[in-house]
């Protein structure tokens, strides 16, 4: 998510990694509670019989925060003429199925590099907001939705990635994926604010994901989710696919987060193992 036109805001809003550790005694422990989020945990949910690709094809196609065209390649050699075919490759850190390292949001905060692989294998919890993103696609993931999800599936696994379905993927290669109106502003799905403060406060999660553009909804002109979630040491991941094809809960997530030297992220492949 986060391209060119918003980096002058993020710049301004960045909080520091020294910032993350003042406060009183209880936000000292909150702190230190965030930056032990990315610690090894149990792997699989249960013994795995499938893998199903969550993954986007990404092409200079795919839709963008922006709008604009992130994805380019260049053809270096060919089979014809080289006897081997490589390309050169230009692209966003932050296009098509990807992931958010805490410094996307953060000043200082934890690199895509940086990012322990123990804890990028994780239990899948998927929270079903269909019906609701039908009727409004600003629709987003509420505390009331996790509630639900609660009292029918129980607790929320250790160490999960908590991943919100709004059904967007059936929108892709529509102008509707973004949902942009006359203008500009777009609407789609996202997690409420208070919705990721409840999985701060009250769970123990990883990451969270969704299947539209960012975790913020479409509107948000100040991403305060991302500002509330990464810079608690958690990861994010967006423009999922195929969540319709798993169980609410039992899935095991498998991110294969991209390894650039301080990243914020990168465009990386999930699969789930059920």
């Amino acid at each position: 998510m986060c391209h060119p036109l918003i980096m002058s805001y993020v710049k301004g809003k960045a909080i520091s990694r020294r910032d993350m550790f003042r406060g009183t005694a209880a936000a000292g422990a909150a702190a230190i509670a965030a930056t032990t989020a990315l610690t090894p945990r149990s792997v699989l949910a249960q013994p795995a019989t499938r893998v199903i690709d969550l993954t986007h094809t990404l092409n200079a196609d795919f839709p963008t925060y922006t709008g604009e065209t992130l994805f380019f390649t260049e053809e270096v050699f060919s089979f014809a003429d080289n006897g081997f075919n490589l390309d050169n490759l230009r692209i966003s850190e932050h296009i098509g199925t990807h992931i958010d390292a805490p410094l996307h949001f953060t000043d200082g905060g934890t690199t895509i590099d940086e990012v322990p692989v123990e804890t990028l294998v994780v239990p899948l919890a998927i929270v079903d907001i269909k019906e609701k993103a039908d009727a409004n696609p600003d629709a987003q993931v509420t505390p009331d939705d996790l509630k639900a999800w609660i009292a029918t599936h129980g607790p929320i696994p250790q160490g999960a990635c908590v991943a919100q379905n709004a059904g967007w993927q059936s929108r892709l290669g529509t102008p509707g994926f973004r949902n942009a109106d006359d203008g500009g502003v777009m609407h789609f799905p996202g997690f409420h604010v208070e919705a990721v403060k409840m999985l701060l406060e009250e769970a123990d999660v990883t990451g969270v994901g969704v299947d539209t553009l960012s975790i913020d909804f479409g509107q948000s002109a100040d991403f305060v989710t991302h500002y509330e979630w990464l810079p608690a040491n958690r990861w994010a991941v967006e423009n999922m696919a195929n969540l319709d094809e798993l169980p609410a809960t039992g899935a095991t997530l498998v991110v294969g987060a991209p390894k650039h030297q301080g990243g914020t992220g990168g465009p990386c492949r999930l699969m789930a193992l059920i």
